[in-house]
């Protein structure tokens, strides 16, 4: 029986109104039109109410968030279009601070003479000059070499000479920061991770006796079927 009516149009999300936080689905954004429509403020404010307490169950996670409730009415007079008319205990959101953009992250373009040492060294040796006690100058310019040696260590995986961080530590300061030969740095030496290579270790060994003991069934297996075999193959007498 061929059909005498046209369907009507399909309701497709691409021809409904787009959503201005997905978040909440549609049926909040449809909720919080109906509200902008009542005609008294009474209603409005007691069904905004309501609405807030859905939105709040449907995104638990802002619970964790400071002042979660501030968010949600924000949100509320987002999805509204700012046209919602309620009497909300925080002020109204402002369009133009929602949508400002943050300033773009300004990159140092400063140049590094020393890359395995880094710019922090350059920083720490910088606040050194500034001391004028003497004392204090000297055990501050000590402990950076000493970071000096560990980072170049790192850097290098071998041993390095006290004088070569002397040299490079003089050089950083433009010749103001200077140790005198006497002065020992601590020992620094560039370990591998034993705990991995004991546990490989450790696996190679059961392998190998996983394997030994498979060669070892095996060739008793083996010597089993001969012996069988030999005893059927001798005649009786």
């Amino acid at each position: 029986m061929a059909l005498t009516t046209m369907p009507g149009e399909f309701d497709y999300n691409s021809t409904r109104k787009k959503l201005i936080l997905s978040e909440y689905g549609r049926n909040v954004q449809n909720m919080v039109k109906y509200i902008c429509e009542l005609p008294t403020k009474e209603e409005r404010n007691r069904y905004a109410l309501v609405v807030i307490d859905l939105m709040g169950f449907l995104n638990p996670h802002l619970r964790d968030v400071a002042d979660f409730k501030h968010k949600l009415w924000d949100h509320l007079h987002i999805i509204s279009d700012y046209k919602i008319d309620v009497d909300s205990p925080y002020p109204k959101p402002d369009p133009e601070a929602i949508h400002l953009k943050p300033e773009p992250l300004k990159y140092p373009n400063q140049r590094i003479k020393f890359k395995h040492y880094g710019k922090t060294i350059e920083l720490m040796i910088e606040k050194a000059k500034s001391i004028e006690e003497p004392d204090r100058k000297q055990h501050m310019v000590q402990a950076i070499a000493n970071f000096m040696k560990m980072a170049y260590v790192q850097w290098n995986k071998d041993s390095v000479a006290d004088e070569i961080i002397f040299s490079d530590l003089l050089r950083l300061s433009n010749g103001e920061l200077k140790l005198d030969d006497s002065v020992n740095l601590n020992r620094v030496e560039f370990r591998t991770n034993t705990h991995n290579n004991q546990s490989n270790n450790n696996n190679r060994g059961r392998s190998n006796n996983n394997n030994n003991r498979g060669r070892s069934n095996n060739n008793n297996n083996r010597n089993n079927n001969n012996n069988r075999g030999r005893n059927n193959n001798s005649k009786k007498y």
